[in-house]
């Protein structure tokens, strides 16, 4: 089973802002407590290929995650794939950005999320989590940007 999650939120600053610092994962921290620890292979600016490895924490558990840049489109489209096998995976998703006439920038996050092994079982519970948390999820992506 695999299903999807996104959040929408408008930022209060321009698109080319916008997309530099949400292609930069290491700012993922930032609006997503989950993330512990990231760093982006190889150093350098991001592009198609670039790999980001992470440490996340989810319901207690420490795990190691592995993300490739699949689309790299500056400033409208970034996009990912998880390479990493954890219970339930983030298998492809990305952010699409849209200039809005007032200099603010519509962000659209999203992810699908699928369960392997035992996480077949238990990545309902994850959407639903996920899902539930989208709306402040998307409000943290807000303040992160504004605030830097």
């Amino acid at each position: 089973m695999s299903g999807q999650f996104e959040a929408t939120v408008e930022v209060d600053r321009p698109v080319d802002e916008v997309f530099a610092y949400l292609a930069d994962g290491r700012n993922d921290p930032k609006f997503s407590p989950r993330v512990l620890r990231i760093e982006r292979i190889p150093e350098g600016p991001t592009a198609v290929g670039t790999v980001f490895r992470s440490t996340v924490k989810d319901a207690g558990m420490k795990t190691a995650r592995t993300f490739r840049i699949t689309a790299f489109e500056p400033p409208r489209t970034l996009r990912w794939a998880e390479e990493s096998k954890n219970l339930v995976t983030a298998t492809r998703g990305g952010y699409d950005l849209e200039p809005l006439p007032d200099g603010r920038t519509r962000v659209r996050v999203h992810n699908v999320l699928e369960g392997h092994g035992l996480g077949k079982l238990l990545v309902g519970l994850a959407l639903a989590a996920a899902r539930k948390d989208a709306p402040a999820f998307g409000q943290r992506i807000k303040t992160a940007i504004e605030a830097s």
